[in-house]
């Protein structure tokens, strides 16, 4: 098999009738009650009492309209309790490795996250104004030509690759191989981390910055099969940074960047 060979038979109609399923799948969850779009605030615990309100003294700041006070996480070493105001006090499950509990308050949802050594709360609002004046995402026209059947290339033994985040802080993560593929008459690699049953790419390109997202974007793969993946650019997409302050979103390693440009996926958002 040639590397990068595009799928022109699977891209007809019924291809492109799902390409634009999945993008409208893909809005409805950014617009979801939980998605990426509620969230309204990210906050890092101290040791001890955080007080949670929209008194802007709290440590915790909720927005305007919503309790004063309205409870205390506290941090005791590596765990975090949360009491409401007249409420007991409950323990909260972290993001990592999760599934994270959730704290109520009115429109407001709040889980514990764990990055590193760093642990916060991250706020989700309903009425956030990200998802309230959200003006729906652009894309790249569908093109058969960025419906990539790649070479895949297994690692003999287990490896790991460094994801840097936004915060400065490196995780290692599984690397189980790379893909090659050919576009724009260069023969080119990615490679990818594992996450869940599937392959997590992230990568930069010529149009990073220009007509995309300055910091690179995502795309999902399918595990190979027969030593080939499919890599599908036009389901390439922002990762939550590109919507709210307030993710903490993994870059593309040096290895993934692209001397071509990717017109393919999703393009900016907003002023982004």
């Amino acid at each position: 098999m040639a590397a990068g060979m595009t799928l022109a038979a699977a891209a007809g109609p019924a291809y492109l009738a799902d390409v634009g399923n999945w993008r409208v799948g893909y809005e409805e969850k950014l617009k979801a009650p939980g998605g990426w779009l509620s969230v309204a605030g990210l906050f890092w615990l101290h040791e001890g009492e955080n007080s949670v309100g929209s008194d802007p003294k709290a440590d915790i700041v909720l927005r305007e309209g919503l309790p004063k006070r309205a409870g205390v996480f506290r941090m005791k070493q590596d765990s975090v309790w949360f009491q409401a105001e007249g409420s007991a006090e409950k323990l909260m499950k972290p993001d990592v490795p999760g599934p994270a509990d959730v704290a109520n308050i009115g429109t407001v949802a709040i889980t514990v996250i764990k990055r590193g050594p760093k642990t916060g709360v991250r706020i989700k609002d309903t009425e956030a104004a990200t998802r309230r004046d959200f003006t729906g995402c652009k894309w790249f026209p569908a093109a058969s030509k960025w419906l990539v059947k790649a070479k895949w290339v297994a690692y003999k033994e287990p490896r790991t690759i460094g994801i840097l985040n936004l915060l400065g802080m490196t995780s290692q993560e599984p690397a189980p191989g790379y893909a090659e593929f050919t576009l724009a008459g260069k023969q080119l690699r990615l490679e990818p981390i594992t996450e869940d049953d599937h392959l997590f790419f992230l990568f930069k390109d010529q149009t990073s910055g220009n007509i995309t997202y300055a910091a690179g974007r995502f795309l999902y793969a399918a595990m190979p099969k027969d030593a080939v993946v499919e890599l599908d650019f036009n389901k390439s997409e922002n990762p939550p940074c590109a919507f709210t302050a307030f993710a903490t979103c993994p870059l593309p390693p040096k290895q993934n960047v692209l001397p071509v440009p990717i017109a393919a996926g999703e393009k900016k958002y907003g002023n982004h």
